[in-house]
């Protein structure tokens, strides 16, 4: 008893009942009910496996032999739904940011460009630089901690005088930071012009914007930098960016290795398009990386696609999951043959169709 108030005090710890002194059921798997295989549901099927790799085998035989599963039957997805948005005249949209070009991919986007299966281009700050010095020098990609101990990190003055340069005469120009670069390391005669995107893009007269964060490129650290020319040039890009999203009903975009910029800027240009009546929907959507992030499969692959569309998430190296992705695309186009009737195309193999 609580002998202050003359009521009952709690129950001690060891008086309380626990559960493990409650009466339990026994349960013996010698009860449990099995049913035959034959009438369970299964995911994988013998017709999705891998096939065996010969030395000589073709690219088109390679892609077959892949498992159609996961992201080998995404990739191959993502392919053809390029192959029918090139065949049909839809927008092709790459969204990218710098690694794609540091690890050796601006031949194989120029490729895909001149040939128009990539029919707009988008682009951070730092893609610019690494394209421009790929133009000039043919190599870029500096040390930062070596240049950072001694404060010469990101002082390349050849970099910093023609990009700010370039700022400046599209903000005077009235034209957009992406389309100004390429006419002038064309125009430049840069040594190396042939494997610049932004080059590329000029002669192939495909949209190339590209979407800068005031300092956070190392061009801004220079003496020339100039910021209201050149936010008056990233802006004139994103309105171009909001102009080509409009046009991206049953078109792709695919985001290959921007994990902050390109997300946000295409949610913004794609709900600005929307807002001003664009109706974009039907779309595929691709983010491309070598881990995932939540912006781009937020902004890319999800909420864009939620009434109407599809969404890819491709894991991998950039070096790698590219090229296949090329190698799908050149296999697919190649394998369309255009309808007599219509102008409809017909997808060659096996597999089932997106």
């Amino acid at each position: 008893m609580d002998r202050k108030h003359g009521r009952m005090g709690p129950a001690s710890p060891s008086a309380r009942p626990r559960l493990s002194d409650a009466p339990r059921k026994e349960l013996s798997p010698s009860h449990a009910h099995t049913r035959s295989l034959a009438s369970l549901s299964r995911r994988v099927k013998r017709t999705q496996l891998a096939k065996p790799i010969t030395a000589d085998l073709s690219l088109q035989a390679f892609l077959a032999s892949l498992p159609d599963v996961l992201a080998a039957r995404d990739l191959l997805q993502l392919a053809r739904c390029v192959g029918a948005a090139r065949q049909s005249g839809k927008l092709c949209l790459l969204m990218m940011g710098a690694h794609p070009l540091k690890v050796g991919l601006g031949p194989l986007i120029c490729d895909l460009i001149r040939d128009r299966v990539f029919t707009a281009l988008a682009t951070n700050g730092a893609a610019m630089i690494h394209d421009f010095e790929l133009a000039l020098a043919g190599r870029t990609s500096e040390n930062v901690a070596e240049g950072l101990a001694d404060g010469s990190f990101g002082m390349a003055r050849e970099t910093g005088i023609f990009l700010n340069e370039a700022a400046k005469t599209a903000a005077r120009e009235g034209r957009g930071l992406g389309e100004v670069v390429g006419r002038e390391i064309v125009e430049g005669g840069l040594k190396f012009a042939r494997d610049s995107i932004f080059a590329c893009a000029y002669q192939a007269g495909v949209s190339a914007t590209v979407h800068v964060t005031i300092g956070a490129d190392i061009v801004h650290m220079h003496p020339n930098a100039d910021g209201a020319a050149i936010g008056t040039a990233t802006m004139t890009d994103f309105h171009r960016m909001v102009s080509v999203v409009g046009g991206l009903a049953r078109g792709v975009v695919v985001n290959l290795g921007s994990a902050v910029v390109m997300p946000e800027v295409f949610l913004k240009a794609l709900n600005l398009a929307r807002n001003l009546g664009c109706r974009v929907s039907g779309f595929s959507a691709a983010d491309m990386d070598f881990i995932r992030h939540y912006r781009p499969r937020l902004n890319v692959v999800e909420r864009p696609t939620q009434e109407g569309g599809r969404g890819f998430m491709l894991t991998g190296h950039h070096e790698i999951m590219l090229p296949l992705l090329a190698a799908a695309i050149r296999v697919e186009l190649q394998n369309r043959v255009p309808s007599r009737v219509g102008g409809a195309g017909q997808t060659g193999g096996n597999r089932s169709q997106p």
